[in-house]
Formats: structure tokens, sequence, C-alpha cells
């Protein structure tokens, strides 16, 4: 076993040692976007360390004398989710429709849609499968036809959402697909006007801004005292898996309620390694807008995020980035040492988060299918969470009722 220039150990089932790089990457089910994890191009990681908070965590927490602290899986945090979802699905004249496109053969996707559509049918959701490509007939080739399926949905006033499995073709061009999708029916986040608001740390928006095709100084708020929106407003669409983590941390007391919104991570210093624009990229924008000193680790640069003062921003530029980025000169070993978050979603068996790094007292969250954390890590962690693809899944599916939501005050309004 060796230790590489990266700070990463990997130990095989014969004890030899390989190297995991860290870089952007789409994921499909399985990925680290809904909270799984298979390979894809480059492996990735998150890592989230903090100590433990006063909170309510009477369910699905074991003590087996492994560690000292805690393993919280994700079920007690997604049940409050679930029950919103309920609740809100309750009040609709009819379940919102969820389309998911399947254009490969891929097992992964495949097995994705499968749970997606177990998920959908157990709350009560309308879920359809539509395949096109290698899914639908080995005749096809992979992705075939899916650009026009994705129209389709988009088109058709009885689709309220539209979930596209991806990988397909490859970063790019699945990228290209992502903002063919309507952001009227976008249950991921992926599309542009949504990463936009996110790095702009645009919170609400107005549905009509949803329609046009350029952005208007008047569509957008970026400054709230709670996360209510303003008369005439709503809540701009998420990605799903960071904002999961981040519901994760407001469970086990991360984020600091007693504080104002919007600064309610301060004081915390989250690393978070990888820098996709599905998740780490996202994730770190988020945190850093909510106060936390966020250190973005790529394979080749590790960066500093933090919320920028707000004597820099100037009331005639509402849509001036709310984060400042700046390279850092710190290792990954002290970047981690320093963090009190840690989360890690390397797709990759091997790929194991040293112990030894972590800070005493912290929490760690794994995001991949594979464990990433050595079977030790709560001599050191105080709060361990295993997976939060159940809590992913109900990101997704109160994002479709929103757009839902969304829809029919567009319909409504003269």
């Amino acid at each position: 076993m060796r230790e590489n220039t990266d700070g990463f150990r990997l130990r095989t089932a014969d004890g030899a040692s390989n190297q995991c790089h860290v870089g952007a990457f789409r994921p499909n089910f399985g990925s680290v976007s809904r909270g799984f994890s298979v390979p894809y191009q480059k492996n990735f990681s998150i890592a989230i360390l903090l100590p433990l908070h006063p909170h309510s965590l009477t369910s699905t927490i074991i003590m087996d004398g492994t560690g000292k602290g805690l393993l919280l899986k994700a079920d007690p945090i997604a049940a409050s989710f679930r029950e919103e979802v309920q609740s809100t699905l309750v009040q609709r004249d009819r379940p919102p429709k969820l389309i998911g496109i399947l254009a490969t053969s891929s097992e992964p996707s495949r097995m994705y849609s499968e749970f997606t559509k177990k998920q959908c049918e157990a709350l009560g959701f309308e879920y359809i499968l539509k395949k096109t490509g290698a899914a639908l007939s080995s005749d096809l080739a992979e992705g075939e036809g899916v650009e026009e399926a994705i129209v389709e949905a988009n088109e058709d006033e009885r689709v309220d959402g539209v979930l596209v499995y991806f990988p397909i073709f490859g970063v790019q061009q699945d990228h290209y697909l992502q903002q063919v999708v309507s952001p009227l029916k976008d249950v991921e986040g992926l599309h542009f006007k949504f990463h936009y608001n996110l790095y702009h740390n645009i919170r609400f928006l107005r549905p009509q801004f949803l329609t046009v095709t350029t952005h208007s100084n008047d569509a957008g708020l970026t400054v709230a005292e709670n996360d209510e929106p303003p008369a005439g407003m709503v809540k701009s669409i998420i990605p799903c898996t960071p904002l999961a983590i981040v519901k994760c941390l407001e469970y086990v007391g991360v984020y600091n309620k007693i504080l104002p919104y919007g600064d309610r991570a301060y004081g915390k210093t989250v690393c978070v390694i990888n820098r996709s624009e599905v998740v780490g990229r996202p994730l770190a924008a988020l945190l850093a807008n909510d106060g936390a000193r966020v250190f973005s680790v790529d394979i080749d640069s590790i960066q500093e995020y933090n919320k920028r003062p707000s004597a820099e921003v100037s009331s005639q530029r509402q849509y001036y980035p709310r984060h400042v980025v700046r390279p850092s000169n710190l290792s990954l070993q002290e970047c981690i040492a320093l963090s009190d978050v840690v989360i890690s979603a390397v797709p990759n068996a091997n790929y194991k988060v040293y112990t030894a790094w972590l800070k005493d007292g912290c929490v760690c969250v794994n995001v991949a299918a594979e464990k990433n954390f050595e079977s030790n890590v709560r001599e050191k962690a105080s709060i361990y969470i295993p997976a939060v693809g159940k809590v992913t899944i109900l990101m997704l599916l109160r994002n479709l009722l929103r757009l839902q939501h969304y829809k029919t005050i567009l319909q409504t309004t003269p």
C-alpha cells in the first residue's frame, strides 16, 4: 500500500495500490448525482467533517461498538421530506406526471429508472418510462432519438417533469441535452437558468423568467430574510444531490438556525473534493453562499470559496456572484484537517478516505455506492451518514411538485 502525490490511498483486494484521480464526470443512477455511484470518466470525492450539534437523532441510529461516533442512515432525514411531499401531493388536482427517458443499454441507468418508478408509485406520482436508442432495441445506437424524445416531452402539456438518464454521449454533448430539457420541466435543476441562479445566489425568481431566453434585472431576488418566496416569486430549482447533501447537514446541526438566513453555515469549514458541474461546484457554491468556508479540490487545483462580504455587493449589480473563489496553496491533507465537514462520492470501490486525516468530532457523509471511508471512520467522526440516495430522490420529487405549481401559476396569470 502506498500514498500517491494527491494524498489518496487506494487499496485493492490483493493488496495492490492504485492511484485515484478526481475530476469532472456526469453521473447516472449509481452515480453521485443521485446518491449512488458508477465509474464514468474521472473519479470524484467530497469530504465533510463537523462537530456534533444537538439534534433529535432518535431514529435509525446505530451504535455497535465499532467506533465512538453514530451511524446515521438516511431514512429519518428522508422521512420529513416524504411527509412534506405527500402532504403537498394530496392538495393537487392531479398527481404530477414524470417522464423518464432511457436511451442507452447502461445497466445502472436501467436500475435507476426502476428505482424512480418504485418511488413514484409508492408516493402516488405518475411515472412513464420512454425508451429510445439502444434501450429500445439492440439494432439502434446508444442515445439514438434521445433529443427528439426530450423535445416531445417538452411539448406535451400533460407532462410536468422530464428526467433523462445520463450519461449518454459524454460530458459536453450530455450538457447540451441538459439544456434541451425545458426549465419548466427540469426536475434535476441542471438547466443553465438554474445554475446561473445558484452561482449568483438568486434564491427566488418570477415564474415568467422560465419562459424567456434572456436574463432580466427584475427576474430574480438575491436578498431575503427567510426561505419563503416574496409575493409574485417562487423558489429557484436546485440540483438534487447538492441539495440533498445540504439537507443532511441541516438535519445533523451543521447549519445553525439561530443565525440569519443565508449565514447559517457561518463558522464551518468544508472540503469538497471534485468540481463537477453536477455535484462538486454547485455544492461548494451553495455552502459558500450560506457562509461556509469551502475548499474545492479538483485533480489539478484546490480553490477556496467564501461568501462575498456584503460591503462588496453593489445594489446596481443584482447578479454579481455572491461567492469569491481564490486559489489555495494548501494540500488536500491540510484542507481535510482544517475542515468541519467531509463528503466523499468517489465512484471507485478502491478509494478510501484516511481516517487518520479526519478532524476529531467530524461528520462524514458517503455519497457513493461504494464505501469511500475506512471501516474505522467513527473512531474520528461523531456522525457517519453512509448514503444520501433516499434524500436525493425526494428532492427530485419535490422539484417536480414545484414545477407543476409554477406551470399552474403561468397558466392562470394574465
